[in-house]
């Protein structure tokens, strides 16, 4: 009997760097936030600053999340999804579009500025959905200067929907 070939279990993609240091730079503004993790609208990490925290469950269920917020907002006519914020005994979990195929998912302990984690996490999706886009799209990243050969970056956050 001849041992059954198995297929090779796919490796995480390793995060992307960019987006990793965005969310270390967050969580250096906001020091009450435990946890950050930036993730395709399909459920996969793209990179995640979450200690203790099991970021491809976090990754999946903010996808699951994402799927029922798209529907409420569509069905009662408010548009396009822009953030998610729940908040529970011990804390918050927020959610922020991040450009037209990533979202970002923030963990806040119950004593957190909400305001402030808004406009961080608003700030902080705009920037990561601008890495993720331009990844995922070369063509929307700008056009080079043959001049003086600088690049200028037009912004490609939208909200998702």
């Amino acid at each position: 009997m001849r041992p059954e070939k198995r297929s090779p279990v796919p490796r995480p993609k390793p995060p992307d760097p960019e987006v990793l240091e965005e969310l270390r730079r967050l969580r250096a503004r906001l020091p009450e936030l435990t946890g950050a993790v930036a993730a395709s609208v399909d459920g996969l990490v793209i990179a995640e600053d979450a200690p203790g925290v099991e970021a491809e469950g976090v990754a999946a269920l903010t996808a699951a999340a994402l799927g029922v917020s798209l529907r409420l907002a569509d069905t009662t006519g408010r548009g396009d999804f822009r953030e998610l914020l729940v908040r529970g005994e011990e804390g918050y979990v927020a959610t922020y579009a991040a450009g037209a195929s990533a979202v970002l998912t923030l963990l806040a302990g119950p004593r957190i500025n909400v305001g402030r984690l808004h406009l961080e996490g608003r700030r902080a999706g705009a920037r990561i959905g601008e890495l993720v886009d331009r990844t995922d799209n070369p063509d929307r990243t700008g056009s080079t200067n043959s001049t003086n050969g600088t690049t200028s970056t037009t912004s490609t956050t939208e909200p998702i929907g």
